[in-house]
């Protein structure tokens, strides 16, 4: 019987050359294919709710993937099965085995959440995780800036270009900066979903105005042009972090996680 093994991985994006397989490159995709394949025997499709960059890292990713002999492995013995198999930088933190088939990681999700980390400080154990800026810049336009995507829009103006992509518009529910101390500020960022690059242009946008080369009246406008020529620099991929993916509470996705020690 076929049922669907849904995992909640966490992975350090610095190595790959994204999420999903690519040719030229380290994916985390293969990574989990090749763990799938050595621990159940099954050449598996990987479903992310997500697809992340180069270099983008993820906390709280959700995959899913449709497995006949998922029952070889005991439900609280597969979080350590995977652990041990794959590399350091990849690890499961939740599983959840369905018996339908319905289930879809990416177009059942709800709302997504990512995290961007700035700092003004030279703290070698940041370098990998956070965009190190040393611009002076004013906080609160930050935030003012920030106001601006909250709603329902078209980010044409602030993505990249995908040639899958049928729509640009996204519904965002919080865009906040948060002051974490010791020169580290955050924003975090939560929407339906997110187009490609959408979250590192915005970064990029927003630090423009907040250093006084745009104002957040300009950066309302280029919103409404669909004008990928009126958009800011991106911001480096590495002080991005996809967080978390939340399901409707009738799909029931709770996941387990178990010890390693256990």
């Amino acid at each position: 019987m076929v049922k669907t093994l849904v995992l909640k991985i966490a992975y350090d994006g610095t190595d790959f050359v994204g999420m999903q397989w690519q040719p030229n490159g380290r994916t985390v995709e293969q990574e989990l294919r090749t763990a799938i394949e050595r621990l159940y025997g099954e050449q598996a499709t990987i479903v992310p709710a997500g697809r992340t960059d180069a270099g983008v890292h993820a906390r709280g990713m959700v995959i899913h993937t449709c497995l006949v002999r998922v029952s070889r492995i005991p439900l609280e013995r597969i979080q350590r099965a995977f652990n041990g198999v794959l590399p350091a930088d990849v690890r499961v933190c939740g599983v959840l085995i369905r018996n339908d088939t319905t289930f879809h990681a990416r177009y059942n999700a709800r709302r997504r959440t990512y995290t961007y980390t700035i700092a003004q400080c030279d703290d070698p154990l940041l370098r990998r995780y956070a965009w190190i800026y040393h611009a002076p810049f004013r906080e609160e336009l930050l935030q003012q800036c920030a106001d601006v995507f909250v709603g329902t829009h078209d980010f044409t103006t602030f993505s990249k270009f995908n040639s899958e992509q049928r729509s640009y518009i996204c519904t965002v529910e919080r865009c906040q900066w948060q002051y974490c101390g010791s020169g580290q500020f955050r924003l975090i960022i939560t929407a339906n979903r997110f187009v490609y690059g959408m979250v590192r242009a915005l970064v990029g946008a927003m630090l423009d105005c907040a250093r006084g080369k745009r104002s957040s009246e300009e950066i309302a406008a280029a919103l409404l042009q669909h004008d990928r020529r009126l958009g800011s620099p991106l911001a480096p991929p590495h002080g991005l972090v996809f967080e978390s993916v939340e399901y409707p509470e009738e799909l029931g996705v709770v996941f387990h996680s178990y010890c390693e020690e256990s």
